[in-house]
């Protein structure tokens, strides 16, 4: 995996993941965080559709920076998962994305949280789901090898959800949806998008079921790594009046070769979708 800011998502999740790695050999839990489990609001794979829009009659007044850190997730109101602001490392600017297929750009940009043309204020998130314990009450110098295997995939089954709010102006909030969708249609069958001088390929966009907001899509991505391995990538949009909010969501274990099935972050996406309204 090449992208910069693909990497930097999922090197963080893992870093988390190892920290936590003692306590996941500690035995089962009765309570155990669901992160990457869930679909996006009984998600299930399909064809993209035409791109519709339930767009207001009458045109959307942006929420102010301040609103929007209001209205966007904050450390406990996501259960089993932890929430932080981002810094100045996780931004990337509108000219910091390029594509090989122009029609492509709105979902590369939905990727890594650049706004469109209209946007008034933006607030971001990052979101990882607390890795789960392995099923065994072992002491750790009596784990077997596959005893070892099954605490390492448990504690690299994280979820790790880049989320951006973005607030429009008029029509444009609806306008950039209709966009994301036509363009995700459209980029069906694979794109290129180039991140700091470094490709990361998509080779499919699948559309996905997704509720929440005034209108939602859903779609997983199909992404090459660098040995021609893949790996999904869960890319969520809705939208509340001029709101418009992305999660894009890698799971680690996925990333580093282990099987394991990501089908988008639905308590993260409802828990943001209540918030804005």
């Amino acid at each position: 995996m090449r992208a910069t800011a693909v990497r930097r998502t999922a090197l963080a999740a893992c870093a988390v993941s190892l920290t936590l790695l003692a306590t996941a050999c500690g035995g089962s839990s009765d309570t155990e965080a669901e992160g990457g489990k869930a679909d996006q609001g009984g998600a299930t794979s399909g064809s993209s559709s035409a791109p519709t829009t339930s767009a207001p009659t009458t045109s959307a007044k942006a929420l102010t920076a301040a609103e929007l850190e209001t209205v966007s997730l904050k450390q406990g109101d996501v259960a089993g998962h932890k929430i932080t602001k981002t810094g100045p490392d996780d931004e990337i600017p509108e000219g910091g994305v390029t594509v090989d297929k122009a029609a492509c750009l709105p979902v590369a940009h939905a990727m890594y949280g650049v706004a469109q043309k209209g946007s008034a204020a933006t607030a971001k998130r990052k979101v990882l789901s607390e890795p789960k314990k392995a099923d065994t009450k072992k002491p750790a110098g009596d784990l077997t090898d596959g005893d070892v295997e099954d605490v390492l995939r448990a504690a690299f089954d994280v979820t790790s959800t880049f989320i951006a709010l973005h607030a429009y102006e008029g029509t444009a909030g609806p306008d950039t949806f209709v966009a994301l969708r036509k363009a995700a249609a459209d980029c069906a069958g694979g794109f290129t998008a180039t991140v700091g001088g470094e490709p990361q390929k998509v080779v499919s966009v699948t559309e996905e079921k997704a509720t929440g907001g005034d209108e939602s899509a859903a779609w997983t991505l199909t992404a090459a790594g660098d040995g021609g391995d893949q790996f999904p990538i869960s890319l969520v949009a809705l939208r509340k009046e001029g709101t418009v909010a992305t999660f894009y969501s890698v799971n680690v274990a996925a990333v580093t070769g282990r099987s394991v099935k990501l089908t988008g972050p639905t308590e993260v996406v409802a828990a943001q979708a209540k918030k804005l309204g």
